[in-house]
Formats: structure tokens, sequence, C-alpha cells
């Protein structure tokens, strides 16, 4: 049986007269968005937490949105994202003074979602690295003491908080992230693995997935085509667009030279017993002219048959033994 459970990762930028915008700038744009996404056949929607007050007025509620999802085709927003890339005196997850306001926003984010079934509150753990380091055992520490109390809170409202890294976090090193998760309370705080992220941090995502795989609560499935050559994760101030000598960081799966074993991970997952959504993740797949609705299929076509026939194969051997 092929895995039903696609999600897509809100990075849409679609073209329109006024030039390239996110599809929720109109209704009419969003509307056929969602539909593009179901004739494809992604079945939930992640998105990010500064969008939740566009779709609810634009659908009326975040309830009337979630509705518009099934009457296209779709299930649920299964994921809300949230980040704190830029450390300030007010927001800084590394510094405990700041951990009552980034819990009280927390809350209030996932207060907007009662009454929804999503599952995920995907949280980016820490800020840039240039603005953390030097990456200290405390300090990892108290990020994770931050987590493990927001954590806490999102499990009352039924959903997990799981840990996104950036290759240009604070958190990056495979030492950091054991050390993180150790730190961290293991009932409340969860893993989402992102395939390139790792992958670019010199991390194997399919060993990390392995190893953290009863933690695991979701992941962003993306590929690159390169491994950090040498401390471009410090880049101010944004790695991911300005480092030198890198021009595009992600790829969609399915595109020569992508450095994630995606086949790999996917019997991994099967044989895990994992049952939860894989999201699809395309971020800045417009870079150099791409398209996102072409990065789009071409992934989706990766999944209907390499991702498949990967699938099937591992089902097979579960049934054998």
């Amino acid at each position: 049986m092929a895995w039903t459970k696609w999600s897509y990762m809100d990075h849409w930028v679609t073209r329109t007269p006024q030039g390239p915008v996110r599809p929720d700038f109109n209704r009419a744009y969003m509307d056929r968005y969602l539909k593009q996404l179901a004739a494809a056949g992604f079945k939930g929607f992640d998105t990010f937490f500064f969008t939740l007050p566009t779709l609810a007025g634009m659908y009326g509620s975040l309830a009337g949105f979630e509705a518009r999802l099934r009457e296209v085709g779709m299930e649920k927003i299964t994921g809300v994202f949230t980040a704190y890339p830029s450390a300030t005196k007010h927001t800084s997850p590394h510094d405990r003074d700041t951990h009552d306001r980034i819990f009280a926003d927390s809350e209030r984010t996932v207060q907007q979602l009662d009454g929804l079934a999503v599952e995920n509150f995907i949280v980016m753990p820490t800020s840039t690295h240039f603005q953390t380091e030097p990456v200290t055992d405390d300090k990892i520490k108290a990020i994770a003491d931050l987590w493990s109390r927001v954590g806490a809170m999102t499990l009352r409202h039924g959903m997990k908080t799981t840990c996104h890294f950036e290759f240009w976090g604070a958190i990056r090193t495979r030492e950091q992230l054991d050390l993180f998760f150790r730190y961290s309370d293991p009932e409340a705080v969860f893993f989402f693995c992102d395939t390139a992220q790792h992958t670019i941090a010199g991390v194997d995502p399919v060993e990390m997935f392995r190893d953290y795989r009863d933690r695991c609560s979701g992941f962003h499935f993306k590929d690159t085509h390169t491994v950090d050559p040498g401390e471009l994760y410090r880049t101010p101030p944004d790695p991911e667009a300005m480092a030198p000598g890198v021009d595009r960081w992600f790829y969609e799966m399915g595109t020569e030279g992508g450095l994630v074993d995606f086949p790999a991970l996917m019997r991994e997952i099967v044989t895990s017993g994992y049952d939860g959504w894989l999201t699809v993740e395309h971020d800045k797949a417009d870079t150099h002219g791409g398209s996102y609705a072409e990065a789009t299929c071409v992934a989706k076509w990766y999944i209907d048959t390499v991702l498949a026939d990967a699938e099937a194969a591992a089902r097979k051997e579960l049934t054998a033994r």
C-alpha cells in the first residue's frame, strides 16, 4: 500500500500581474494553489505562524480554511512552523531572560489552533549561529529547557512541539543535537527531520532518524547538492540566501546531483513503524527562474516512482520476516 499521508510546506510563490507573490494575497489565487496541491495528491498542509491571521481572515476563520482544504480534496493543517532566527533582547532562545516572552508567543499561536486537528507545533529551536556563538553546553541546556516548557503546554492543546534544525542555527552538529535531546524532556520535545538541512551540516538524516525515531514526529523532504564547505553557516545575516559561492542550497527530490538518500530513508521509515505525515518542502524553489509548480510535480513524480518502489520493497521484506 503506497504512503498516503503526504503534506506540503507552504513556501509557494506564484506569478501574477503584480509580479511573484505568495498565493495568500488573494482568495482566488489561494484556491488555485490548494487545488494544485490536491491534484498532485497532497493531503496535508503545513504553514507558518504568521500566515494564520491571513488565512483566518480570507476564509472567515481557521476552521473555515480547514473546511476549504477538505472541499478541494485535502484533509487538514498538519503543522505550524514558528521561529526566532534573529536574536534580540526580547526573543533569544539561548537567553533565559527571554523565555517568558517566547512561551507567551507560542501559547498565543497554539490557542489560535484550538479545535483543529493540527499535530505538530514545529519550532526552529535556536537563533542564527553567528548571533549565538560561542555555543556552550549551558546555552544548549537553556534552549532545551525553553522548548521542554513549551512542549508541555502544546501537549495540553493536543499538539507536539517538534524541533526542526537549520544548518545555520546554533545547534547543528551531531554532538550538539545529541546534547540537546539529552537535556530536553523526551515526553515533551520531539524531533522534526529536515533532510537537506542536516545533510548541509554534515549530519546523515537517515542515521539521525534511526537514532531518534521514537521522538520523530515529522519530516521535511527536500534535497541539497552541497555540504557546507567551511563555516558558511556563520554568514550574516542570512546564510541560506547570502553564503558566498553557493547560489542555491535546496533542491526538490529527483534532481541530478542530490545528496540525500531518500530511498534508504523511506525504507528506514517503513521498517521503524512510523505512520505520521511526510512533508515535501520546496524552499526557494524559484531561484534562478525555477518554478514551485514544476518543483512540486517533479517531487511528486519521485514519490510515486522511486519512493513507492522503496516503500514496497521495505514492506515486502517486513512481511517475509
